[in-house]
């Protein structure tokens, strides 16, 4: 027993040591940093949150900045991640010196779950040639090419509201604008029919619920893990999403690709493209596994981010009547220049609707923070600060955005930021809702298409007021990875008449 004891003693004497040289981490390199605690570091406990994530990121940017710190440190468990407060620093890690910061550092599992292997995660060559064969996939071409099919989108979703509208109840706006993109999405990604406004039970939906939906306790100590061990990780063959997901969106492309090739079918959607990327003589550049993980990664990134956009862009218009009417004016000013009809065109005309969507992106970044990892030794031109192979960096884009040095008062939402007059004085890098660089959103122009498109369609036909059952001010879903309203939005809706449009 004695000697049990002296081995135990021995085993936690070194286990201390060896947290407390991992805690000495940033006070070695003389960066400014807060305090850490086991086991947890800086990160607050995942199982009884305070705030969401991105809003404890925000807690530590606005400590950094009162010590008028360019870069600090942090801790995430017993892991250090560097810490850039300031826009030039940012610049210098995504863009000017992007080749030393070119992976995410996002836990995927190619061999045991493929379709986390799309090109929102995947790093190395593998991400930079699979970059370059997709970026043709999101040209003004391509985008006018699938608008049609976008287009008819909208049709279920006017339908539902013409049915709500008459019963004189409110809508949760999160949910109808889910399931609108939703529907977009399948449509354009995976050319099927999600039918999501005819059924709570529509597959597309159910799935897309499960993929964002708030995790439990096991599965968010599981995401942790997954982030702090991603070796162990794959060694397990740990999948990050549902597996009944994940196999779902698998057989669906496999089916489609199979039964296209077979029949000799066309269709202008993302599925398309991604079949005759690299096509040549009959062979094909990516496997059906590849081209099923790049329609995933496009649901996973388009569906839940603009739906949270659009909720959150008619949450503010419901507050701010004025500007809900501008809005609304600018649609019935540019369709009638195009008789009456939602285009392509006429879209892109809607320049004070592009205002409102970037300001509401600066208020409320879908994806709150950024993640890079360094690949390659690298020391910033005006700190002397070594950034080794293997370090993660976080960026706070929340707190950039909300950081009233760069955007006076920032809590009020002012479209007038991103005016032609104005949005050229904008600090680059403190306004990056979709990152910079060469590891910028690839799919952001089809985002905002998509959204201006479903925002059009309802404004031109009804009026939105706040119902009594929201809250406000609004709080965020403190587990979710998306920034998203922790109670549902209620709205109420009016029908517009012609006289009144």
């Amino acid at each position: 027993m004695l000697t049990v004891l002296v081995v135990i003693l021995a085993l936690a004497f070194i286990f201390k040591i060896h947290v407390r040289n991992k805690y000495s981490y940033w006070q070695t390199k003389k960066i400014p940093y807060v305090q850490p605690h086991f086991p947890l570091g800086n990160a607050e406990n995942p199982f009884s949150r305070k705030r969401h994530f991105g809003e404890w990121l925000q807690m530590l940017y606005r400590t950094f900045r009162e010590q008028n710190t360019k870069l600090a440190g942090i801790y995430i468990g017993t892991s250090p991640y560097y810490f850039p407060v300031d826009p030039d620093v940012i610049k210098c890690i995504i863009q000017t010196d992007f080749h030393h910061f070119p992976d995410r550092g996002f836990y995927y599992n190619e061999k045991d779950d493929p379709l986390s292997a799309h090109l929102c995660v995947i790093g190395g060559e593998k991400w930079k040639n699979l970059r370059a064969m997709l970026t043709p996939t999101f040209t003004s071409g391509k985008m006018r090419m699938m608008f049609d099919t976008l287009l008819k989108c909208t049709d279920p979703m006017e339908k539902s509201m013409s049915e709500v509208g008459e019963k004189g109840l409110p809508v949760d706006i999160k949910d109808v604008a889910a399931r609108f993109t939703t529907d977009v999405v399948g449509s354009c990604a995976f050319g099927l029919e999600c039918n999501s406004f005819e059924s709570v039970d529509a597959a597309f939906r159910v799935h897309g619920r499960k993929i964002f939906s708030p995790r439990t306790k096991m599965e968010t100590l599981k995401i942790l893990f997954l982030t702090a061990s991603p070796v162990w990780g794959r060694r397990l063959g740990l999948s990050l999403f549902p597996k009944e997901s994940t196999e779902f969106f698998f057989n669906i492309v496999k089916q489609t690709v199979e039964y296209r090739r077979g029949n000799g079918i066309h269709r202008n959607d993302i599925l398309q493209i991604l079949m005759e990327v690299g096509e040549s003589d009959g062979e094909h550049s990516l496997t059906i596994a590849e081209i099923a993980a790049q329609a995933f990664g496009f649901f996973v990134a388009g569906f839940e981010t603009s739906s949270t956009t659009m909720s959150f862009f008619l949450y503010e218009l419901a507050l701010n009547a004025d500007l809900q009417q501008k809005v609304r004016d600018e649609i019935k000013l540019v369709l009638g220049k195009h008789a009456g009809k939602v285009t392509y065109e006429a879209i892109m005309e809607m320049k004070f609707m592009d205002q409102v969507i970037s300001e509401t992106l600066r208020k409320y970044p879908p994806l709150s923070f950024l993640t890079r990892q360094c690949v390659k030794n690298y020391r910033h031109p005006s700190h002397d600060v070594e950034i080794k192979t293997g370090d993660m960096i976080l960026i706070s884009l929340l707190a950039l955005h909300r950081d009233p040095e760069y955007f006076p008062d920032p809590e009020t939402f002012d479209p007038e930021r991103f005016s032609d007059e104005n949005k050229n004085s904008i600090r680059p890098f403190s306004y990056i809702p979709f990152g910079g660089g060469p590891r910028g959103c690839l799919g952001v122009r089809f985002g905002r298409l998509q959204t201006k498109v479903g925002l059009t369609c309802l404004l031109k036909n009804y009026s939105f007021s706040l119902n009594p059952k929201s809250r406000i001010p609004l709080t965020f879903d403190k587990y979710s990875f998306i920034l998203s309203a922790e109670k549902p939005i209620f709205l109420n809706i009016e029908k517009l008449h012609a006289g009144r449009a």
